[in-house]
């Protein structure tokens, strides 16, 4: 580790960026280019700390494609300047950044990690300072002067994930994510150890390259027993909507009524692109396993394989934004683009 190392950090908004007031109990934001007198444990490291602030900060809830826009482009500014970025974030929505970034953030080679916190970092029992330390740490680690983690993740209570294979899981606890589908990259013990063959590195010298078109034309289909030709009929006949998620049951399978049927087919007709997610936290869609989830595949429904929601979300945006629809796009789903997807 060197001490010559640059990071920059860059405050979004949540809870971690909160102090509380000692005499109204109150919370509210504190200046994050005093980071290093609230966390004061960050200037042993000796390394080159700076800070970008979002002025007003974010609710994670009230996130945006054109946030994860501005944070692309923020990186894409100071990628030369520095050695690694730690984006402080909303737990809520952190999962759909990590996997939007993951997607947006073609040939990165630096560590981007994100991170958090359940209580605010002005309060006494906050995970907030322990996740902040860990992450500049994470993201200042190199060997051989080559980054340990070249790529987005979210460090969260002692774990790094891959970005795109995290979900949020629980919303009291502070073990707040999980990776149902993919072994953790990193453990924070008292060392950090670090999960090498599960970390994507890049081969050869690659130029950082963002994309900044999303196209949010997505409708969300969650199955239910009793759902109604009515209901499904909103999501798939909704104007503009170019793909549907449909989350299923178990290995990817739905109710085999011809009525359902029927409507699947008629939207696949459409040219409107359904992509297969199961409800399951761990595990993974084969439409090949039963006969409710091989009507799906003989009608053109495609495999979300063992995608999370979040990720799903920002593939669909991010292939659509680069102009991929219908059969083309059903093509480039069942691709692995930075490694959110096991292809068996």
């Amino acid at each position: 580790m060197h001490k010559n190392t640059s990071i920059l950090i860059i405050y979004t908004g949540g809870t971690i960026g909160m102090k509380q007031n000692p005499e109204t109990g109150a919370l509210s934001p504190f200046n994050f280019e005093q980071i290093e007198q609230e966390v004061p444990e960050l200037r042993k490291f000796g390394f080159d700390l700076h800070t970008y602030s979002f002025e007003p900060p974010i609710d994670s809830s009230d996130i945006t494609p054109d946030f994860w826009v501005s944070l692309a482009k923020i990186i894409e500014q100071n990628y030369t300047k520095y050695n690694g970025f730690v984006i402080l974030h909303g737990t809520d929505t952190m999962s759909f950044t990590a996997s939007a970034l993951s997607f947006m953030l073609e040939g990165l080679d630096k560590p981007v990690v994100l991170t958090g916190s359940q209580l605010p970092i002005g309060m006494l029992r906050t995970d907030g300072k322990e996740n902040l330390i860990s992450a500049v740490e994470i993201a200042a680690a190199q060997q051989n002067g080559q980054p340990m983690v070249p790529e987005v993740t979210i460090f969260f209570e002692n774990r790094l994930y891959r970005g795109n294979r995290t979900t949020k899981h629980n919303a009291e606890h502070f073990n707040a994510f999980r990776s149902d589908n993919y072994p953790f990259l990193a453990e924070a013990g008292i060392t950090i150890k670090y999960n090498f063959p599960f970390i994507h590195y890049t081969t050869g010298k690659q130029d950082l390259r963002i994309h900044t078109k999303l196209d949010s034309s997505i409708g969300v289909l969650k199955l239910f027993p009793g759902i109604t030709p009515e209901i499904v009929k909103a999501v798939t006949e909704s104007k503009g909507v170019k793909a549907i998620v449909i989350e299923t049951f178990g290995s990817g399978n739905a109710l085999s009524r011809q009525w359902f049927l029927d409507i699947i087919s008629e939207a696949v007709k459409n040219n409107i692109i359904i992509l297969n997610v199961t409800q399951c936290k761990a595990g993974s869609v084969d439409m090949d396993k039963y006969d409710n989830g091989l009507k799906l595949k003989n009608i053109g429904v495609v495999s979300g394989y063992d995608i999370t929601f979040e990720a799903a979300i920002a593939k669909l945006m991010f292939l659509m934004g680069k102009g991929f629809y219908g059969e083309k796009l059903a093509k480039e789903l069942t691709k692995s683009i930075s490694g959110e997807i096991t292809l068996h």
